[in-house]
Formats: structure tokens, sequence, C-alpha cells
């Protein structure tokens, strides 16, 4: 019958896919043990996404995640639009995608989360969700069991957290609307075994468009999409048959006699929630985006959405969060959504509106000759190009500007130890900066040493922009103040990192600005 239920829990998330998993353990690190609700029973065991963008592989490092991630295969390359584009273009640390399988992203996962503290009841199906005078009750159905099927139970949380992908209930519970286009066509996908298949990368047909790329132990996985053909009415994956057949008329190539692992189909649909937030429900993933899964977008998008939330969300929950920092989430990602649509829309262009496209397609294989516009869009398609805005703008400095709010890379490497622990933000310091400077800058954080941890210079050495000799970073890698900015410092850590235990005089002549 699986464990009960507690009856109260400061955040449930609701989803244990790689961004509820992630959220959990986020917020355990923040202090906050938290209950992961997932409706089905076992975790699927399969891969559907299996590239991890820089960005995100450069997080879970910092996470500690080295060993478990191991040593998997790299692609340098990836497209915009079915459009070869050099991934190493981006910089940083690491700049390839880590082609790690979503099953074993999950694996991870799960135990890094449950090892801080995150508890994971697995077979139970949210079913009903009401606001409860600041708090929201949430109707559970489950666990599976032949005495229990069918029981509903009830949760009552702070803080309740829709991690549960495109088919999402929580947001629909919570009244949150997702404006935006419906679906015109699908991509039927599956990883097929027992038979030989050509390999084909994003190869334009007269009727569609084929991809096909092996795995590991004889698999292949193939994707196929058939112009004119408009997304079916379904209540689960397509069958083999209908994928074979689907691939039979864009290739011409017979797999009928192949074993499919698994099979799934997604479409063209491109809506966001209006709102990331709803009072105490908040929804993150694909449960706030729904678009095409072009180039690992999906994934990694959703994982950054919940290291994003995961510290915002402890703050408020143990007490710290200044005014506002909860609703950042929304306005931060929301945003980055925004922008992960419209280049989702104009790939799905390029790549799948057959001979009509060729002219266009023509025009963006000519600007992809351009280094310039090939980091460009490198960097928008790795994620690695997003700057929010954190209150202060540099006051004109325009080196200071394209540090500002833009993620500092924190590991030097892929095998050196990160140099800030997960969880908290950092002050770090350069080892060229004047001694009184530094001792200055860490009396000022000493008041929120809890909450922020001073990097000694021999760990900040090479990670640094140059020109700048001290960053104030939060915890999930942007800057949000520079020695030059012209601010001082104790705004900045009061605007990010609510009010200080004990407030450090920033009377005394001197005082770092």
């Amino acid at each position: 019958m699986g464990r009960p239920l507690p009856a109260y829990a400061e955040v449930v998330v609701v989803g244990a896919g790689p961004v509820g998993l992630l959220l959990g353990g986020e917020l355990a690190l923040g202090g906050v043990p938290t209950v992961v609700l997932e409706k089905a029973a076992e975790p699927h065991g399969e891969s559907r996404a299996a590239q991890l963008g820089p960005s995100t592989v450069e997080l879970l490092l910092q996470r500690g995640l080295r060993e478990a991630l191991g040593t998997p295969p790299t692609r340098d390359v990836g497209h915009f639009g079915g459009i070869p584009l050099d991934v190493r273009r981006v910089g940083g640390p690491v700049r390839t995608n880590w082609m790690v399988p979503q099953y074993r992203t999950e694996e991870i996962l799960y135990d890094w989360a449950t090892g801080l503290g995150a508890t994971v009841f697995r077979g139970r199906e949210v079913v009903g969700l009401r606001d409860d005078g600041g708090f929201v009750v949430l109707d559970v159905r489950g666990p599976e069991g032949r005495r229990a099927a069918g029981r509903t139970t009830r949760i009552r949380a702070r803080y309740v957290v829709g991690c549960d992908g495109r088919d999402g209930v929580v947001g629909a519970l919570a009244g949150m609307t997702f404006p935006g286009r419906t679906a015109s066509r699908e991509l039927l996908r599956a990883d097929v075994s027992g038979v030989d298949i050509e390999p084909r990368r994003f190869d334009r047909l007269p009727t569609g468009v084929a991809v096909a790329g092996a795995l590991p132990d004889g698999v292949t996985r193939i994707m196929a999409l058939e112009y004119g053909r408009a997304p079916a009415v379904r209540r689960g994956p397509p069958e083999f048959g209908e994928v074979a057949d689907v691939w039979k008329r864009v290739t011409g190539d017979d797999i009928s006699m192949g074993r499919a692992i698994w099979t799934d189909v997604f479409d063209d649909t491109c809506r966001q929630a209006a709102g990331y937030r709803r009072g105490n429900v908040l929804v993150a993933g694909d449960a706030a985006r729904l678009h095409m899964p072009v180039g690992g977008q999906s994934l990694n998008t959703g994982l950054q959405d919940a290291v994003n939330l995961g510290w915002k969300l402890a703050a408020e929950v143990r007490g710290w969060a200044p005014e506002g920092l909860l609703d950042t989430y929304h306005t931060e990602r929301h945003a980055v959504g925004v922008r992960v649509l419209a280049n989702v829309e104009a790939q799905t262009t390029v790549q799948f509106d057959g001979a009509r496209a060729d002219p266009l397609r023509e025009i963006v294989t000519e600007i992809l000759d351009l280094p310039a516009a090939a980091t460009h869009l490198a960097a928008m398609v790795c994620g690695v190009d997003v700057r929010y805005p954190v209150g202060h703008d540099g006051a004109g400095d325009v080196g200071v500007v394209d540090v500002l709010g833009r993620r500092l890379p924190l590991l030097r490497d892929v095998d050196d130890p990160a140099p800030l622990p997960p969880g908290v933000g950092a002050l770090l310091i350069h080892e060229t900066a004047a001694p009184k400077t530094r001792v200055l800058r860490a009396a000022v954080a000493a008041g929120w040493s809890g909450r922020v941890r001073v990097i000694p210079r021999e760990r900040s050495a090479g990670l640094l922009p140059s020109g700048v000799d001290a960053v104030l970073v939060r915890p999930d890698g942007h800057v949000v103040w520079t020695d030059t900015a012209g601010e001082v410092i104790e705004d900045a850590l009061q605007r990010w990192f609510g009010r200080p235990a004990d407030v450090p005089s920033t009377q005394e002549e001197g005082n770092p600005q």
C-alpha cells in the first residue's frame, strides 16, 4: 500500500521528472524538506530527452554530481532548425552537450534530492486543489494497490509547484490560463530495435522530415513528421504500427519488423502560462510552457526554472526573503519562456515547412556562416545568453552591463571542484583586490553569513571577468552586484538576500561602493 502521505508539508512538488526532482533538491538545499508526488507507480525507464546543455551540466557539477554523471558521450554540434550549429562557440568551462538518457538523469536527481531530505511518493495522482486561506489543499488518489486503489487523501501545504509536464493538472486546477497557438502538426518518435535503419539527420524529403540516430545496444531512435498530416486526438502514445506507417510514407523504408522499446508523439502546440504563479501555486518546466522540444530546450529550460525557483521559494518559506523576491521567478522565467517559444517557432518554420521554407532556410544557412551570428544563436539555443534584470544597470559602465544579470561560470573546468556550495549566494573577491577592500566587503557580507558565502581569493582566481575585482552572485549563479557598479553592496545584499541578522556599519570612511 505504500507510505501514508503526511497531513502537511511546507512545499509539495507535483511531478517526479527531472524538473520536479531538481526542484525538490534545491528546496532541501535551502533548508525546506519537500514532498514530491508522482502519478506513475514506477520510473518510466525511457529516454525521451537525452541532451543536457552547457549551463545545465555546470549547475549539476556545481551540486557535486560529477561522479554520478560519469563521462557520458558529448556532442559538439547542435542545430538551429536542422542547420548544424557549433556548440563550442558558447565558451565557458562546459562547451558541449552531454548526452545523458533521461532515465539516468532522473536516477541521479532522485538519489541527490532524497539524500538531502526530499521525500518522493509514487503512485499518487493529484485530482483536486483548492485554496485554504493562504494554504493549498491537494486531493490525492492512491497509492496503487488492491486496498488503497481509488482512495483519496488530503495534504495541506504552504506552496504547491506543478512540475507535472505538458498534460499537468496543477496549473489547470489552479485556474491558470495558457494563451498561445494550438497544434498544426505532430512528430512521431520511437526507439526501435531489431532492424537496421539508415542514419538520418533532419533529412528533408518530399513527403516529410526524418531523423534516425544510433543508440547503444542496437537501438535506433527515429522521428518522423509527415507534411499535411494533422495531429491526431490521442489518449496515449501511438502504436508502433502507426509510427512505422508514417516512417515508410516519409522515407520509403519498411521498419515494421522491428520492435519498439517505446513510442511517443509531440506536436507544435505553442502556449505559455500567462502567470507562473497564482497565489501559492506555481508551475515550472513543461507545466509552464508547451512547445516542440527542439534542441533539448524543453528539458534544459525546465531545469533552469527549478534552479531559479528553488532558492527563492526556500527563502520565502524560511522567512528571510525580501519583499517581491518570489515574484521575480515569474518575471525572469516567463521572459525566458517567451524567448524560447520564439526561437522554437522560428526553427519549426525553417525545419518543417517543406519547400515553402527553402528560401528562408538558405538565408539562415548563410547567416550561420557569420561567426558572430553563429555564436549568438548557439548561445540562445543553449540558454547561456540569459540576462535577468537585477535592479541596477551598472550606471552606464559598459563592461559592468555585460556582467550584471548574467550567469557567472563557477567552474574553471569540468573536473575542478566548485568554489561555491550550492544553495547559497557568494561574494567572490579577486586575488588582486586591495586587502582593506577585501576585509570590508567580507565584513559587510558577514551579516548574511547563512545566505552568502565569501569565497577566498585563492578560490576566486580565474573566475572573475577582466576589470572586476568582486562580484555578488545569487544561488543560481547570476551576478547581482560588482565593485564597479556604482552601488553600495549592502543595497544589493538586502535586495536579494533580505535583511541581515546583524547589520554592519557602513558609515566608516573607505567603505567600498
